[in-house]
């Protein structure tokens, strides 16, 4: 996996070692500074009322990732982004470079480091015969945004089959993605905070309780790290987690696909596009789930608040009509002898005040909503029911080839019918992809990754943009409808230590599923620290 670097002095690996540490340290000082301004957690809302969305309402953000996923069985991603922790390994090589500022204890009862994260992307104008409200910007532009987090977890107790994570992480996200994150239903920035009013202050991101019960004295190794600081776990547990979180820390984790902050960085390579998974406006919701592991496979479920609004940064309280349920099976089985393989089954089912796309249409059509609103576009928000319920699937696959060779892919699929509400604008999605390690160049913990994923949406939801409508993201004033398709690719630097520089390339065709505009290129580069 790991592999040791030679210790030869590199007068420009010690200037970047040196303003690696810096940035970091500086990130660190600054976040704790101002934790006690975080914000709280907000009041619980009232129910909201059907209304009429302003054209110029700003979107969602993209959700936060977080850098680190859990391992499951320590079958997750170690802090590198390298290959799974083989189980029946229990020992990590001695020899493995370092790719943090600071070396973390295997053994420590408190956890404390952090992330910083620096992307910057310009697109290149395109061909554009008309655009709208929410059309991505056709005449080409570039734009920064910046991510830091500081992640605390504290363990009670000694114990490992009864064990206990205290979390606490604080998020800082600021800057601005590319028409403001409009326009693309793959959009190419997962830092991006889509509501820039919100702006960088810090806010609590994490705050959740870890529970552990094993059901054996039998243990498996795991990579530890902000979400479970133990090394060891019983093979055979229930694991639950109540607080704040994001779902895609635990639900729909992918090897090669997940981490967008040593990975791909398109929104629909990273997560699943078609699972409208509960969030707020930054990617956060507050519920709890339970997860039971064996040997080779795992299964979780989850229940969790629904925003107000779609796009929104309140959460209704009211769990008996609004909320999100999530539910996962994995079987850690493999297609290649001594080779790792993971599968993953998702559901999910929605519940909260949602509009249909179908209904929006036949109002506007049939003159009754311009009537009584005076609307000119059908408008899903005059059309918003409580308990509205939206529901999906998805399979996730992730396989190891060769040493440094991985493979992946996603599809998923909603109704459709229902309002896009908390993630994007997507009904139906497939990806494929792969990643390779720089063993073969002596850069091991370099990587070089391409993904390939189509987005498409239903029928309804085709002709409430073709007549005008907006979505929280898309609205082109008019549609020629094809599938959107993106080709993501990208290098990742391993510098030094915790320090990473990255060039990506995006090409996305019929950007918002408009055959009218682009192709648009997008290029990106990407300096991260972890410490």
């Amino acid at each position: 996996m790991l592999c040791h670097f030679g210790r030869r002095h590199n007068p420009f690996r010690s200037v970047l070692a040196f303003a690696g540490a810096r940035a970091g340290l500086a990130l660190a000082l600054a976040l704790a500074a101002i934790v006690a301004t975080a914000q709280a957690p907000h009041s619980l809302p009232d129910a909201p009322e059907p209304q009429l969305r302003p054209l110029q309402q700003l979107a969602q953000s993209g959700p936060a990732q977080s850098m680190l996923p859990p391992t499951q069985d320590g079958y997750g991603l170690n802090a590198s982004g390298m290959s799974p922790v083989d189980p029946q390994n229990e020992s990590a090589p001695q020899d493995a470079p370092i790719v943090a500022m600071a070396r973390h204890s295997e053994n420590s009862r408190y956890w404390l480091s952090g992330q910083a994260n620096i992307i910057f992307q310009g697109d290149l104008p395109f061909h554009s015969p008309y655009q709208g409200t929410n059309s991505f910007i056709s005449r080409g532009e570039y734009k920064t945004s910046l991510l830091g987090t500081i992640y605390t977890a504290l363990r009670p107790t000694h114990s490992i089959r009864y064990n206990n994570d205290l979390i606490l992480d604080i998020e800082s996200a600021g800057g601005r993605g590319l028409s403001e994150a409009f326009g693309l239903a793959g959009f190419t920035n997962l830092d991006v905070v889509r509501n820039p009013n919100l702006g960088p202050t810090p806010y609590l991101s994490h705050y959740e309780i870890h529970q552990v019960i094993g059901f054996t004295e039998e243990t498996t190794s795991q990579d530890p790290g902000p979400w479970a600081l133990t090394s060891s776990v019983p093979l055979r547990r229930v694991e639950f987690r109540i607080g704040k979180m994001g779902l895609p820390d635990f639900f729909d984790l992918n090897g090669p696909g997940s981490d967008s902050h040593l990975q791909f960085m398109n929104w629909t390579v990273d997560n699943n596009g078609a699972w409208d998974y509960a969030a707020d406006t930054r990617g956060y919701t507050v519920g709890g789930m339970a997860e039971y592991d064996d040997r080779i496979w795992s299964v979780r479920y989850g229940l969790f608040a629904m925003p107000t609004v779609a796009n929104g940064i309140d959460m209704d309280w009211a769990f008996s009509r609004a909320h999100g349920q999530n539910g996962e099976f994995e079987l850690r089985h493999s297609f290649v002898a001594k080779r790792k393989g993971t599968q993953r089954l998702l559901f999910y089912a929605n519940r909260a005040h949602m509009g249909t796309y179908r209904e929006a249409v036949d109002a506007f059509l049939n003159g009754t909503d311009t009537a009584r609103y005076g609307v000119t576009v059908p408008t899903i928000t005059l059309h918003e029911h409580f308990s509205a319920l939206k529901y999906g699937f998805g399979y996730n696959t992730e396989q190891e080839v060769t040493e440094n060779l991985r493979v992946f892919g996603r599809f998923g699929w909603n109704e459709g019918q229902h309002e896009s509400f908390a993630y994007t604008e997507v009904d139906q999605t497939v990806e494929l992809g792969a990643d390779y390690a720089g063993t073969r160049w002596r850069r091991p913990v370099d990587k070089v990754g391409l993904a390939v994923v189509s987005n498409a949406i239903k029928a309804d939801h085709q002709e409430y943009l073709k007549l005008g409508g907006l979505g929280f993201l898309l609205g082109d004033g008019k549609l020629n409808y094809g599938r959107e398709n993106i080709v993501e690719g990208y290098y990742n630097w391993h510098a030094w230590r915790g320090l990473f520089y990255a060039l990506d390339i995006q090409h996305i065709n019929s950007p918002g599923y408009n055959r009218d505009r682009g192709p648009v290129w997008v290029g990106s580069v990407r300096a991260h620290v972890d410490f």
